[in-house]
């Protein structure tokens, strides 16, 4: 099968285009390289600079590559650019999806992957977070990812296009090669920023909020190692190929950690002392976000492999301490 993969350049897409490929699966890339990165694309998948708001460009690679299913990660997504800029995000986000699912509908293309968020939950309910629970975003990042899963269900009617949106929650690690691994600018996600203290980009790692009602008052949230959720897309995409039916899933460990724990574990995997200055809660942090994922392992055969919070952030420390300009100084 060929599978094209918008967005492959990126952090998570630049994993799962490996674990497609550890799995015999014909690669096509699309990317405008706006966040991502070229050196990121696994050397054996074919590679187009493309921005999938190009209906010419998608329509020529979806007939020169006879594309057979889509892995969509061609996104903004940081959330708090979308609150000072929501407009970009509607505009990439919705009108790249608009333009992509219309390119499949015109071209016969009936299953699509779509990398969601938990961010479409807004302030949970509770904990763990279950796929049936309320979705009300309290920023513009997660809205726009929730209305690309609606949209992809408005087209599953009309069109029979076959979907599973993977609303996972936090994103990180390494490949276990040291090949590729996240790379941000701005680095915003936790961890990296933590690890950006040992390889001397700041002094100390700010947390925000110390009276958080958890255990020891600081933000507790749920770690996923970015190779578990590549493989869980790969899933994904072979249920829907044997018949699935569209279907929304979370993806996560199930466990919570809490920012001071995040940087206890990173101070003993780097073996530095990682400095930590106190501020103020930052609006709109829930206290917690935990996720069920039982609905992944039952129905998708799903289990996370990488689970350990000192194995994530060894392998991220592995790929940042040997890569500390990320792919651009390669």
């Amino acid at each position: 099968m060929t599978i094209l993969v918008p967005g492959g350049a990126g952090y998570i897409g630049s994993h799962t285009v490996y674990e497609l490929i550890d799995r015999g699966y014909d690669v096509v890339v699309a990317d405008n390289l706006q966040t991502g990165f070229e050196r990121a694309v696994h050397p054996s998948a074919r590679f187009y600079k493309a921005d999938i708001r190009d209906r010419a460009a998608m329509t020529e690679i979806f007939q020169k590559e006879k594309i057979d299913g889509v892995i969509h990660f061609a996104a903004s997504s940081q959330v708090g650019e979308s609150m000072t800029d929501p407009l970009k995000y509607y505009d990439n986000n919705l009108g790249g999806t608009t333009a992509l699912l219309e390119v499949m509908v015109e071209q016969g293309v009936k299953k699509i992957v779509f990398s969601s968020t938990a961010a479409a939950y807004g302030e949970p309910e509770r904990i763990p977070i279950l796929e049936s629970d309320r979705t009300e975003p309290t920023n513009c990042y997660g809205d726009t990812k929730l209305a690309m899963e609606r949209m992809m269900s408005w087209c599953d009617r009309a069109h029979g296009l076959k979907y599973t949106a993977l609303r996972y929650f936090n994103a990180c690690g390494a490949h276990e090669s040291g090949e590729i691994g996240e790379a941000h600018d701005p680095e915003t996600h936790l961890i990296p920023v933590i690890l950006q203290v040992p390889l001397g980009k700041r002094e100390s790692v700010t947390v925000f909020g110390e009276d958080y009602d958890t255990r020891d008052g600081t933000c507790v949230r749920d770690y996923i190692h970015v190779t578990d959720l590549a493989k869980a897309h790969v899933l994904a995409l072979e249920y829907l190929v044997g018949g699935g039916s569209s279907d929304v899933f979370n993806l996560g460990n199930g466990v919570g950690f809490t920012v001071n724990e995040v940087i206890k574990t990173a101070r003993s995997v780097t073996g530095h002392a990682i400095a930590a200055t106190s501020s103020e809660r930052r609006a709109g942090d829930p206290a917690q976000l935990v996720a069920s994922s039982a609905k992944a392992k039952q129905v998708l055969g799903w289990k996370p492999e990488h689970d350990s919070l000192e194995e994530i952030i060894a392998s991220a420390w592995k790929w940042h301490s040997s890569h500390p300009k990320g792919f651009e100084e390669e």
